[in-house]
């Protein structure tokens, strides 16, 4: 083989790879594409909610209620009936059934949306407003377009006299859409057009607060003593290895630690945020500790010796100089690893935040989801309204994912010395 030919198969073998490069990270592409459009286009719709234009009078017979109520009285009274009468008046319907077929159009909720209005404005009492009733689920996916109404009656949910309300209230501009605030502020519920994240979110937040203020002062501390103080010996080593392998423990091993040491001997409140962030600190510990230790090591030793010659101690060189210019890494480190912690699942199963939790905690010890477990839980639900909140809160899930690592890329770029 001659020089040129020799030239000629490694420029061929040069070109066949940058073509394999460029194709894998193409492929990659496409398939982050089909998945990121696959959950937008399922989950997007959940961002709004169907309502139905409903007259409400509010009898004061009906009501039971004085003239001047407080808030209180307001609050017990029993707004049932007003709820009922209004949304008979909505179509007209003869017989029971119909009635039932009526009112099955409406959220379970409709009592406590106009008990909200009237508490809101009191003097109601003995006036007619109208007022955006949230509809059903069902009706709420056929509005979206989601619910198949060409099937028979005998395999949907909704009968062809609920489709004949529908197709009349649309005609008269009476069904609307709105920002779908029970999404965010609402805690789970066996009815998905009254389900939402709110609870999800504040366990959520509850548990990284507590992971960070667990994990970060004592992976710091911890990196500084082994990277600065503590001598190279065998002890040090094995405590390296260890870390270095505690790092790539499978996160259910943690949620098996929390589950024997956190609920079964030390006895703390089962599915609370506090169990989860400690569970959540341990599995992190590792993760920040190695980046921290290598922005440590990666500081210049001209640095620490400057400081020493200068007069300073081991003690102000390391803290005073060392460990600022290390900051960037460090931090960039802890986000990435509490982004890791936003997305885990399987401990937090173990340790009981997997129950059907409705209110939204106001404390970390109160029981509480998170938004990976609200995914696993939603996921399992057979109706269609869950399909869509499923979606949803995996996209706010990556949303927040992706601001957690654009923060931690920020912060390298902005802060991280070059050294020459």
């Amino acid at each position: 083989m001659t020089k040129e030919q020799r030239l000629k198969k490694r420029h061929s073998a040069e070109k066949r790879f940058r073509f394999y490069g460029l194709a894998s990270i193409f492929i990659a592409l496409l398939f982050v594409v089909i998945l990121v459009h696959n959950i937008f286009s399922k989950g997007s719709s959940a961002f709004m909610k169907t309502a139905i234009n409903v007259d409400v009078f509010f009898d004061q017979e009906l009501l039971g209620i004085p003239n001047n109520p407080s808030k209180e009285q307001i609050s017990d009274a029993d707004l049932y009936d007003v709820a009922i009468e209004s949304i008979l008046k909505v179509y007209p319907a003869s017989g029971l059934d119909q009635e039932n077929a009526l009112i099955d159009l409406f959220t379970i909720d409709a009592e406590i949306e106009i008990k909200k209005a009237l508490i809101k404005n009191p003097n109601l009492i003995g006036k007619t407003i109208t007022l955006e009733i949230t509809a059903s689920d069902d009706i709420d996916q056929l509005h979206k377009g989601n619910y198949p109404r060409e099937l028979p009656e005998d395999r949907r949910r909704i009968s062809d006299y609920q489709l004949q309300i529908y197709d009349t209230l649309v005609e008269d501009n009476k069904i609307v859409k709105n920002f779908n605030t029970y999404y965010f502020q609402n805690g789970d519920s066996r009815d998905p057009e009254l389900a939402g994240i709110g609870g999800a979110l504040v366990g959520s937040f509850y548990s990284i607060i507590i992971c960070l203020l667990l994990a970060f002062p004592v992976a710091v501390l911890a990196s500084i003593y082994l990277e600065e103080f503590a001598p190279k010996n065998k002890i040090t080593d094995f405590i390296e290895i260890n870390i270095n392998n505690l790092a790539a423990v499978p996160s259910i091993v943690y949620g098996l630690l929390a589950l024997q040491i956190l609920l079964a001997t030390i006895q703390l409140p089962r599915s609370t945020a506090l169990v989860a962030g400690i569970t959540l600190a341990l599995m992190t510990l590792p993760r920040i500790i190695i980046p921290c230790r290598a922005s440590l090591k990666a500081v210049p030793p001209s640095i620490r010796e400057g400081a020493l010659a200068v007069g300073a101690s081991k003690f102000q060189s390391v803290f005073h100089h060392v460990v600022p210019l290390a900051l960037p890494g460090t931090l960039s480190g802890t986000i990435i690893g509490l982004a890791q912690a936003l997305g885990e699942t399987a401990p937090l199963i173990l340790i009981g935040m997997v129950a059907f939790v409705v209110d939204i905690p106001s404390t970390p010890i109160d029981p509480s989801s998170s938004l990976p477990v609200q995914v696993y839980l939603w996921s399992e639900s057979a109706e269609r309204g869950f399909v869509e909140k499923t979606s949803a809160t995996i996209m706010m899930l990556l949303s927040f994912l992706i601001v957690m690592n654009f923060l931690a890329v920020y912060l390298r770029q902005k802060f991280e010395k070059r050294w020459n």
